[in-house]
Order: structure tokens, then sequence, then C-alpha cells
């Protein structure tokens, strides 16, 4: 296997400099021809989301398939002017100077995706690779085996090993993997890890692109439509199980509206994810990735029921399906595990607050997370959340929809990450950014040029024109 990856490896080093000069046509012909594979595959790639995650198909499609469908769509549809060089505005410096910024590909790229939504956080940023003018080499999650797989067969079909190769493998894999000096490296997976991503990146000085996760807050106040909230907040929580890095994390509402939220949240959670005789919907309802995390779910419950905690919702676990049902906790103490690390699964604790300045106290006790959820009527309550915290990215009164605009950047801040995806961000994110000044013939450059007797008269010029 090391023989391959450093064939592998050293056949995209002499390659991607053919490929940093490839034209806007062709690289739109490599993303339809991605585009092409994963419609010819689509059926597959269905069927290893439902094995690996029980997905349903329109679940699949709406956010792994569809979603990178869309991606790739519009990168087509932009990357022509994402490729032209910005023309930027003269300094006195260089008054007779063209200044531009060239978009140049960084080289030879690492994409690490996760289990979780281990189809589109593998293609997602490999799209702006591939726009960007790059070679790429993937290592998708062995927890997702059946999906890993299928991505190597979408691979295989559309490109060269020269172009982009995917690796399927353990923990070993990305450890010789991040051995290599990639030009850029591009980790979707826990904050734990990526700082291992990073200290190896470090030892190449390769830039990263790390996307986290954390406990995502979601501030309700006393003017929100709680049913509406309720709804809202129940389909971002248990879309493939709460096994989402944006998933609101926990609640912070007023202590009047705990008892009518939860009540809205039982029904929509019933109306959501259940059969009429009251037991879960399967086809509906994601499984828990495997035995590990299921019982490091379970483990987050029963801590918090031991230390106080309150169920107002589920408790039901089944270990033989890797279901843990939709759980609500209350009066949460401090000193609970599940409030000191990220859920990333279907249990939502509620925590009450007396004032908006309390609720956005205990979110800034907290790493900054990857989102922040606010529903509210009032705008005053909204700015307030907004100016006084700090998430990757937020949305009011609605969760989850940011991460679908391609318009939008998407990525974390310190704890839940750094830099940004998607659209013209991913394409920046695997680009260089390079200045290019362009001087004139016919430029006064020379009159700051020794010797500097009797030139006072240069500086008060310039003094002038700043």
């Amino acid at each position: 296997m090391i023989q391959t990856i450093n064939s592998v490896f050293k056949a995209q080093q002499a390659h991607k400099y053919t490929l940093r000069n490839t034209n806007v046509t062709q690289r739109i012909n490599k993303l339809s021809a991605l585009k092409a594979s994963i419609e010819k595959f689509e059926k597959e790639i269905y069927a290893a989301l439902k094995s690996d995650l029980r997905k349903s198909e329109f679940e699949s499609a709406i956010t792994e398939v569809i979603f990178i469908y869309s991606e790739i769509d519009f990168a087509i549809k932009n990357l022509s002017s994402w490729m032209e060089p910005l023309s930027v505005g003269k300094t006195i410096t260089g008054l007779m100077a063209k200044n531009r910024i060239y978009y140049e590909p960084k080289g030879v790229c690492l994409i690490i995706a996760p289990w979780n939504y281990p189809f589109q956080l593998m293609m997602a940023p490999l799209i702006s690779a591939v726009a960007a003018g790059n070679c790429v080499i993937l290592k998708p999650s062995e927890l997702s085996s059946e999906t890993s797989s299928i991505i190597c067969r979408v691979i295989d079909d559309c490109f060269t090993e020269e172009e982009v190769c995917c690796f399927e493998g353990d923990a070993s894999l990305s450890g010789i993997l991040l051995s290599l000096p990639f030009d850029h490296i591009f980790f979707t997976g826990s904050t734990a890890i990526g700082k291992v991503v990073m200290e190896a990146a470090s030892k190449n000085l390769s830039s990263v692109t790390l996307e986290l996760g954390g406990k995502s807050p979601t501030i309700i106040d006393e003017t929100a439509d709680l049913k509406q909230a309720a709804a809202k907040i129940a389909w971002g929580k248990l879309t493939n199980a709460g096994q989402t890095c944006i998933a609101p994390d926990y609640i912070l509402l007023p202590v009047a509206s705990q008892e009518e939220f939860i009540r809205h949240y039982r029904d929509a959670v019933k109306r959501m994810f259940f059969l009429g005789n009251g037991e879960i919907d399967l086809s509906s309802y994601a499984k828990i990735i495997n035995k590990k995390h299921f019982n490091r779910i379970a483990g987050l419950i029963a801590d918090a029921l031991d230390k106080g905690a309150a169920l107002a919702l589920g408790g039901e676990n089944d270990f033989l399906n890797h279901t843990i049902h939709p759980t609500l906790l209350t009066n949460l103490p401090e000193h609970a595990e599940i409030m000191k690390e990220e859920i990333f699964g279907p249990v939502l604790p509620l925590i009450t607050y007396k004032s908006i300045e309390e609720a956005i106290e205990i979110v800034n006790k907290m790493s900054k997370p990857l989102a922040l959820y606010i529903f509210s009527r009032n705008k005053k309550t909204i700015h307030q959340v907004i100016k006084n915290t700090s998430s990757g990215g937020a949305c009011v009164n609605d969760v989850l929809i940011h991460i679908s605009n391609p318009k939008l950047p998407f990525g974390g801040v310190n704890g839940s990450g750094m830099g940004s995806c998607h659209g013209q961000f991913g394409f920046k994110t695997f680009s260089h950014e390079r200045a290019v000044v362009f001087q004139s013939s016919m430029d006064m450059s020379h009159i700051i040029y020794p010797p500097y007797e009797k030139k006072g008269w240069v500086l008060k010029w310039l003094r002038k024109l700043m």
C-alpha cells in the first residue's frame, strides 16, 4: 500500500503542472464527467448509504446526492468568472501599474472525509479542488465502508490516478497520507482529530482547511413561534439520527416556554418519525453508525440522568438495530458530560434562562460552535445575539439551511474549524491568490531611488497624495 500511495503521489506531483494550465472548458468537462459518473452509480450510492447509516433514499437524495449535483452545476455556471484574474486598484507607489490577483491551483491536495455524510462531505471539496485545477487524493471513512467503496468506483470511472485517486483504509492509512508533503489538506471530522491533522500538516508546512464541529446552540426567546421552532429543530436535530456537525446541540429557552416547546417537539417527532402504532419508523429514521458511537451516546444519556437530569421524551434504545430514540432532557446539571462534548446523536438537552444576556453568557462559556440558531420575532434580540456571540455560521428562525447556499461561505472558527468551502469560497480554498503587478514603462518609481539629497519634495508630494 505504501509503495502504491507513493507512486500515485509522485505521479500527481508531476501532473499538477499540466492541470494548472487547463482552461475553463477543460475543467468544466472534468466536472461534467464527475456528475455523469455520479448519475451512473446513483442507485448504488443510495444502497450504500442505506447499508452504512440506514438512510432512506429520499433523505440521501436531499442531503447527499442532489446537494452535490447542485454544487457541480453552480461551479460549472460560475467557473469562468472565478478563474478570471481580478483587477484591483492602484496605489501611490504604482500609479502607472496594473494590479491583478491570479487564482492558481495549490497543486496536489488531500481530502479526508468523515462517515456521517460520507458522500456529500467527500464530493463537495473535490468539486472545488477540481474546479481550481488541482490533483487530488481522497481518503473516505472506513466506518462507512459501503459508501467509501462506491466513492472509489465513481472516481475510477471518471478520473485517471494522476488526477484524482481514492484510497480505502483505516486510521493507519490516514497516517501514511498525512506524512506526505501535500500542497493542501482538507479535513472534515472531529476537533480532536483535526488537531492531529494540523500537527501533521505543520511538518510539511501544508496549508489546511478544517471542517470540525462543536456544540451548536439554539436560542429561543419569548417571541418565537414555538410550534414552528419545534418542527424545524426536530427535523434539524433528527436528520441522520443527529449525526450532523451543524445539528442543534442544545436549546436555550425561557422557563415559561419549556413545557409548550416540549409538547410541540413531541408532536413534531411523532409526526415525522413514528408509525401509527407508536413504533419508530426505521425506514425514515437513520441508525447510529456503530456500537462504539451507540454506547457513547447511551452513556451520555445515562450520565445526565444519574446526575439529576429529567427525561422529557425518549429513553428507549435498540442496541440490535443501533437505534437511539429521539430524546429530550431537562434540568441539566452543568457537570453532566453531555454538556461538555458534542452529542452527535438524537439527544437534545433543554436549558432555561431568565434573560437573553444569561443565554449569551452560556453560549460564550463554551468553545465557538460551527453553527448557532436563533428563533425570535424581535429584531433587537436577534442582532444582540449575533453581535455578542461567535460561530462558523448562523440561521435565524431556521436550522441547517445555510449549508445549502453555495453563495455563502461554510466553515468554522477556532475550535469548530478554519477556512471555508462551497461555491467560490471552496474554489479559493483550493487556490493560491497570487498578486501580480504589471509596471508601465512610463512609471516614475526612479524618483524614490538613491541618492536622497534634494528629494524632500518627493515626501511632501507623496503625503499630499495620501
